[in-house]
């Protein structure tokens, strides 16, 4: 049987977090992914070497870092050069883990098409295109346009898999009113369309939505509220592309009184702890 491994991206440690809750909650994520039975495997580019899970001390060195490169597909290149520490974000931890033979890949949410921008658009859809690996995420990240995010991944090729839910979440909330093209209520029900995929031998991954858990969502409304004022902030000081999401994400806690934070927080855990059953299923592992 081979073992189950969930891969982890390092952004969230390096631009989602500030120290020392940056550390904390990367070692909340593994732990939950070896309690659900699999192997976490969080990846990141330090001093230009490529390491596909990351030890405890070099958790902390990223954690600690200054100057960390944010690395998508297009920037490994550069880091790994040039010699520089870099952090994952999902397309490059995408493309990282397929490479080391990992399927599945746990994080908050995905990148998609920036609001009111809608030719600012996330490498994580090209990866999701065309990299074999199942995202487990709680959607793409709210403060972007979930709609057209969706539609893209639709043109895209990629399915959208509503966990426990037809419904897909809003990342902190659990409705969006976007429907997912299948709903899977279990690990196996996952496994069944990954293999149907990968024996067609179609290009790309999964995305398996789980909605945040209901008793740390933030209100649509509020949250909505709080998106809409951060990005007229983002607008009024020119802030677009890769800066947009720390900003947007920073100025959101700040207007929520860090309850955003905590449903961000619990979502990690959450979809951390399907991934790693979608793991032990694809691997053969009986869940429970």
């Amino acid at each position: 049987m081979v073992e189950p491994v969930v891969a982890l991206e390092s952004a969230l440690i390096t631009h989602g977090f500030a120290p020392p809750q940056n550390l904390q909650v990367a070692r909340e994520i593994e732990q939950v992914v070896r309690v659900a039975g699999a192997k976490p495997a969080t990846i990141a580019v330090i001093q230009g070497q490529v390491k596909v899970g990351l030890t405890s001390d070099e958790l902390v060195y990223l954690a600690e870092a200054k100057d960390v490169r944010k690395c998508s597909t297009r920037d490994l290149g550069i880091a790994i050069g040039l010699g520089l520490d870099g952090a994952t974000t999902v397309a490059a931890t995408m493309f990282l883990a397929a490479k080391h033979g990992i399927q599945v890949l746990a994080t908050g949410g995905i990148g998609g098409v920036h609001r009111g921008h809608p030719f600012d658009v996330s490498a994580d859809l090209t990866e999701l295109s065309r990299t074999p690996v199942t995202v487990v995420c709680a959607g793409a990240k709210a403060l972007l346009d979930l709609r057209l995010t969706f539609e893209r991944l639709e043109t895209l090729g990629v399915p959208v898999i509503g966990y426990g839910s037809d419904e897909i979440p809003a990342f902190f909330s659990r409705h969006s009113g976007l429907k997912a093209d299948f709903r899977a209520d279990s690990p196996q029900d996952v496994v069944r369309i990954v293999r149907a995929r990968r024996a067609l031998k179609l290009p790309g991954g999964e995305l398996v939505c789980v909605p945040p858990p209901p008793d740390a969502e933030l209100p649509a409304e509020v949250a909505e509220a709080a998106i809409a004022e951060a990005q007229r902030r983002a607008d009024a000081q020119g802030i677009h592309g890769p800066a947009a999401t720390p900003f947007m994400l920073q100025q959101i806690a700040e207007l929520t009184g860090g309850a955003s934070v905590r449903a961000n927080i619990a979502l990690l855990l959450n979809n951390a702890r399907v991934a790693a059953e979608i793991a032990r299923a694809l691997a053969g592992s009986p869940i429970g």
